[in-house]
C-alpha cells in the first residue's frame, strides 16, 4: 500500500493527475500565446529553470496541476487586477 491506497489505485490517481496537468498547462499556454503572441514570447523568454520541487511534483498526484492553477491565480490577482499585462507576467515567470 502507498499512502493508504493499493498500488493500482495510486497509479490511477497519478496518471489522471498527470493528464489533467497537461490539459491545464496546454490551455494556459494557449491562453498566454493568444494574448502575448508566440513570436514575442520566444523573444522575451528568460533562462529561468524550474525548481527541483516543481520538477518532482509531477510524481505527486494533482500537485503539478495545483501549481499551474496557482500560476493562473497569480496572473489574475496580481498582474491583471493591478493593471499589468500578460507580457509582464511572462517575463516574471521566465526571468530570474
Amino acid at each position: 500500500m502507498i499512502a493508504g491506497m493499493y498500488e493500482q489505485d495510486f497509479m490511477a490517481y497519478l496518471t489522471f493527475g498527470i493528464i489533467l496537468n497537461f490539459i491545464f498547462s496546454i490551455a494556459f499556454g494557449l491562453y498566454l500565446s493568444n494574448n502575448i503572441g508566440l513570436r514575442e514570447m520566444m523573444e522575451s523568454k528568460g533562462e529561468k529553470e524550474q525548481s527541483t520541487v516543481v520538477k518532482l511534483s509531477l510524481f505527486i498526484p494533482f500537485a503539478k496541476m495545483i501549481i499551474t492553477l496557482y500560476r493562473v491565480a497569480i496572473l489574475q490577482l496580481y498582474f491583471l487586477n493591478k493593471g499589468h499585462t500578460h507580457k509582464e507576467f511572462w517575463i516574471y515567470m521566465t526571468h530570474e
